[in-house]
Formats: C-alpha cells, structure tokens, sequence
C-alpha cells in the first residue's frame, strides 16, 4: 500500500481525495458536497494550512494541521481527520497513513503529533493508543462553535 502527500504532481489523486474527503463528511452526516469539498481541499493545501495523505486507490485519507509551537519554537502536527472507506478497512491502512505522517512530522522536526476523536469511537481509540498516542489528563479540549 502506497501513501502519497497530495501535491501538484498529479490532478487525478486531487479528484480521489475530494471524493473520499466527501464520502468521510457523509459517513458523519453531512450532505453530498463534492465540488465544495474539492475546492475547501484545494484552499487549505494552496494556504498552507493542511497537509492531505491519500492511501492506496483512494482507500483512505488523513489531513494534517501544521501549526507554531512558540514554547519550542518548533511546530504540533494535529491529525484532524483520518478515514478509511468501509470496503478498505481492516487491512492496516489507518496505521499505515498514521505512520507516514509521523515520519514526516519526525523529519520536518515537529515537537508532537496530536489528535482527538470521539470518547464513543473505541476502535479509533485502540488504534491511536497501539499506534503510540496517549490520553492527556492535564488538557482540556474546549470549543467555542462560531
């Protein structure tokens, strides 16, 4: 299985990843958007705020938020969205995606990866702790939905 970083290089991984960014929206109830999505996708890369990982033939799919860190002068990687499409899953493509974007986070000389999910989603859960993340006590995850 090949994990590719989304780029200019190839026009066709853009439309797999805008179609499978859109599939991930719908499994947690957002409508079909597909041309939104595509150019959402296409914003966040050109701005530099994310980074997008496609796994296979559009198997499955991570973004990444790259932000400062100023207490280390370095930067947090945050995992903010990884899915896998059902007929794909159970074959280690979600821990194949977390471990390239560590190996790119560790070579670009990020101070931490980091994600949250769902308290409910317990086989996410499983996963990011076997795949070396741990919970943090001392933080708390607030929102302010605007």
């Amino acid at each position: 299985m090949t994990v590719t970083r989304l780029g200019e290089d190839d026009p066709g991984k853009w439309e797999d990843a805008a179609r499978l960014l859109d599939e991930y929206r719908q499994h947690y109830g957002a409508n079909p958007a597909p041309e939104a999505v595509a150019a959402w996708l296409r914003e966040q890369i050109d701005a530099a705020r994310a980074r997008v990982y496609l796994a296979g033939e559009a198997d499955g799919i991570c973004t990444v938020a790259v932000v400062p860190a100023a207490l280390t002068l370095r930067t947090v990687w945050l995992v903010r969205d990884l899915y896998v499409r059902p007929a794909a899953r159970r074959r280690g493509i979600a821990r194949q995606l977390l471990e390239v974007v560590e190996e790119e986070a560790r070579a670009s000389g990020a101070h931490r990866l980091s994600l949250q999910t769902e308290s409910a989603n317990v086989r996410a859960i499983d996963l990011y702790a076997t795949s070396g993340f741990i919970p943090l006590a001392e933080v708390t995850v607030m929102d302010n939905v605007l």
